[in-house]
Parts: structure tokens; sequence; C-alpha cells
């Protein structure tokens, strides 16, 4: 006798084929029998008239240290999400130790949110273990990120190492530990002073391998395509997979032009036989530190040093050439104006009121010009500041959704000051509502495949993502019209709704749109 039976289902299976109805029985953590008449169950549940698909899979998020906080899960169950990696973009939380804490943690915080002190660091070895002591709501496992064992290992100096040999033994020491893969931020300081060269030695240890690289490229406006170009080619030299994070074309110049030259640029290398793949959000704002606003030449030598900077007047005068002229950088604010810049988190008391406000507007409020305004947050809020900003249009986002090899992930952060973005509560509910239901971007199983056995196959995650037997008893069942995305930019705090059901490892953790406060989730290591 089954644990669970659920009968009379259209079943999308994860694969992209077409949807059948059929019958799928649960025995323990598993999926043990798919087909008719499959016998007797303990409990059955009766889908007539809904879809049963495998539990979604975000394979980009930073809840690294929100993972150990109580109210973990909740928005992510309510949008059907069953798996999820944290540790992107090169900023995981681990693994560092004492010598360079207090920068790494100042520049983490602003995107992880604050860290517990108790939450250990110095290993993912010794992360995990303390994670599996916490009741997961769903199943967690963790990249590494290159950019945090750099800055651990030799801070934020522009200067490139000269002996790269201690940062392999902990890029191997953490995939040993059960890194799905490692993570780069070539966007952010440190790991914006890398030449191509000294990257592909810096990730020596990956060569030939089957552990995946996943970046937060150089460029992502102007310079998209040369990014790719430059992926491209680290994945020839070394000879493993590549997958390009949160792929768009910032600022309305190069919107519609860019993104098609880049999906052929990947499709040509695959030709080549280079293993490459992206994701994208279906959001036309991103979300991130205000910091990402400065060039290269100004994120030298950490937090402390950058606020220094910035309260120098002939370094303010340098800042605002920079953005006035320059395009050797992901110029945001020259590519979407200041009009497109909203402050989403600050610490200050004094600057509580400019939250959910624009740059150009907490310019005029404070009596500045938007790049002394920039420069006075970020120098008084020692970096702490998370911005949301318009970027992208929804016709590349489609263009990227239709590529076979992308998937669909969220990016959420989690500050704990100030307002999330709503992809950390809205992204999966999203992708069906806007893009396969109003705008019918793509089909209903291709966007399943493109949030379950894509995600999973990209990253090696095993036995998740479809609906076969033997694979894990991670489900969601739900009617495609009843999801509805509840949170918005200015009130992004809004569980999704429609999720009638969602099993994680064989248990049901919501019910008849009820979520009940059994755990069920699990450390997941490759």
């Amino acid at each position: 006798m089954f644990d669970y039976l659920i009968t009379g289902g259209m079943l999308i299976d994860g694969s992209g084929a077409a949807p059948v109805f059929s019958d799928l029985a649960i025995q323990g953590n598993k999926i043990a029998a798919v087909g008719k008449n499959l016998g007797q169950a303990e409990n059955t549940i009766d889908a007539s008239g809904f879809c049963v698909t495998p539990g979604f899979i975000d394979i980009h998020r930073h809840g690294d240290a929100a993972a150990f906080r109580p109210d973990y899960g909740k928005a992510e169950l309510r949008q059907g999400l069953t798996t999820v990696l944290n540790g992107a973009c090169g900023v995981s939380l681990v693994p560092f130790g004492d010598t360079h804490r207090e920068e790494l943690l100042r520049y983490l915080e602003p995107i992880t949110g604050r860290i517990d002190p108790q939450v250990p660091t110095a290993s993912l070895a010794e992360y995990f273990a303390a994670l599996q002591k916490v009741r997961l709501p769903l199943n967690v496992g963790m990249m590494l990120g290159n950019g945090t064992i750099r800055a651990d290992l030799f801070g934020y100096a522009e200067q490139e190492p000269s002996d790269f040999s201690v940062l392999h033994r902990q890029l191997e020491r953490g995939l040993s530990d059960g890194a799905f893969a490692v993570s780069l931020g070539l966007g952010y300081a440190p790991e914006c002073f890398y030449t191509t060269d000294a990257l592909i030695r810096a990730l020596e240890p990956l060569r030939g391998g089957d552990v995946p690289i996943t970046v937060h490229m150089r460029h992502e406006g102007d310079g998209v395509c040369k990014s790719v170009e430059e992926m491209i080619a680290v994945a020839k030299a070394l000879r493993c997979p590549m997958h390009i994070s949160h792929l768009k074309a910032m600022g309305k110049r190069n919107w519609g032009t860019k993104i098609p030259r880049a999906l052929e640029l990947m499709e040509q290398a695959r030709q080549e036989g280079v293993d490459i793949s992206c994701d994208v959000y279906p959001y036309d704002a991103g979300s991130t530190q205000l910091l990402h606003l400065l060039p290269p030449d100004f994120l030298t030598g950490g937090v402390d040093a950058i606020c220094e900077r910035l309260r120098q007047k002939e370094q303010r005068e340098k800042l605002r050439d920079a953005i006035c002229s320059r395009r050797d950088f992901d110029n945001i604010a020259q590519m979407v104006g200041w009009e497109n810049i909203m402050l989403s988190a600050l610490n200050l008391p004094e600057y509580q009121h400019l939250i959910g406000k624009t740059v150009a507007q907490a310019a005029q409020e404070l009596k500045l010009d938007p790049v002394d305004c920039l420069c006075k947050l970020l120098a008084d809020e020692r970096c702490a500041v998370t911005m949301i900003d318009r970027m992208a249009c929804e016709e590349d986002i489609c263009a990227i959704l239709r590529d076979p090899y992308a998937s669909v992930i969220s990016d959420s952060t989690y500050p704990t000051a100030g307002m999330p973005h709503p992809r950390v509560y809205g992204t999966f509910v999203r992708l069906f509502e806007r893009f396969v239901l109003q705008k019918k971007a793509i089909t209903l199983p291709e966007a399943v495949r493109k949030v379950t056995s894509l995600p999973a196959q990209s990253m090696r995650i095993a036995n998740k993502g479809l609906l076969r037997v033997g694979k894990d008893a991670d489900i969601n069942i739900f009617k495609p019209e009843a999801l509805h995305e509840r949170a918005t930019y200015l009130a992004p705090k809004q569980e999704s709704e429609g999720l009638d059901t969602v099993f994680v490892g064989g248990i049901p953790i919501i019910r008849n749109g009820n979520r009940s406060e059994i755990c069920n989730g699990s450390v997941i290591k490759k």
C-alpha cells in the first residue's frame, strides 16, 4: 500500500513533453509509480482539474543567512519552490575566516541580510552541519562563491594574487564538502579585478571536470556580448560547464539587439562542443547593492576605503565624470537613469523616509545632485544600501525564455532592512501568470521544464525535476489560472496564491492551500 496516491491529475512531468492524464503514487520520499490503476494508498488526493508537476527548483538565490531564520520558506513554498541553491554571484556566506571578516560581513549584509554570528563561516562542511540542525521547510544546497574566497584570502585589493595555490585548496575543499557549483561575481569587487587569464588560473581545479561555473558577468549592458564571449573563452580553456546567471541587456539603448546576439553566441559555442546554459528572472527590474553603480576603480580596498574615497570632493568629481562619459563598466546610472533606480534598503533612522524613492527623488529631498546624493548615502550607510533598478524589457525576457537552454531563477536577496524585491515572493508564480497565460511567450510544459528538470540538469542536482519512478517526491498540484503574484515593488512582502498542494520529500507541506508547520526539507549536496 502506498503512502499517497494522486489521482486524475494532468501530469506535466518536467521534461517538456505534452501533459498526460495519469495517477502518481508516493512511497516514503520517492515517486513509487506512475500510471493507471496503481492500487491502494493510505491517503488519496483527487487532482482532477489540476496540474501535477515536479516541485520547482531555484538555482540562484542569496538565502545563505536567511535559511537559519524562523520564517524561512514561507515565501518560497507559496510559489511552489521545493529546492533552492544559495551562494550565487560569487558572494556566498562561506568559506571565510577572521583575517578579513569584518570587511566581508559589511560587503555581504546588503545581499544576505544580517548574519547571525552563530552561523559558522569557516568552511562549507561546518555551515552544512549547522544547517542540518535547522528545521528546513524545503531542500537547500549551496554554491561556492569564488569572490568570497578571494576576499577572505587577499582582501579587496586590486592587484591579482601572485600565488593561487591557497585559493585552489579552498575551492577543492568546498567542492569536496558538497558545493554544486562555483559562482563568480565579475561585476563585484574583488572579482572585477581579475583579468580573463588570471580568472582561468584561479579556477584551475575545475579543469576538465563536471562542476559548473555560474557567473554574474563583468558586463550586463553595453558590453554584455563581449562578456558572453569572455565566458565562452573561459569554458573552452577549462573544458568545464558554464552557466550565465540572470542574462539581460541593461539600458534602453541595448534592448532588442544585444540579447539575440548573446543567445546566438552561446548556440555557436554549443556547436563547438561547449557546455553552456543560462538563466533569467521574469522581471524588468533587478536588485543589488547601490555600490554596483560605481566603476571598479572606486571599489578597491573594501568598505572603509570606498567610504573615504566618496567623501573626497575630487573623487566625487571623478565619479561624476565617469557616470557621465564612461562605458568601460556597467554604468547603470547612465544606462537607465537616476529616475529608474529606487532605494530599497537603508539602515540609518534619518534616511528611512527615502526607502521606496528613486535616487532622483532622494537627491531632490536632500538638496543634492544625484552623484553627491549617491556618495553621501553610500558613505553614511557604510555601503549597506540596496537598490531596485528598472533596466530590462519584457521582449528580451521573452527571447531568453524561448531559448531551450535558459532556466528561470529569482536572484532573490534577503536584506533585513527596507523592502525586498517582489521576486522573493512571486517569481515562479509570475512566470506562469504573466509569461505563459497572459503573454503566451512559452507553453505550460516548457515553463514547467524551465523550473524543474532544466535547472536540475544545469546544476547536476540528482533525483529531482522529473515525475519519474525513483525520483524524489517533491511535487506541486495547482491550477495555472489560479496562480497569482500579490507582491509589488512598493508592497513586496505578500505571499503568492494558487499553489493548492506542495509535497516536499513525500510529505504535503501545503494541502488544499493551507500550510502545515511540518518541515521536511533537507540539506542537499553534490
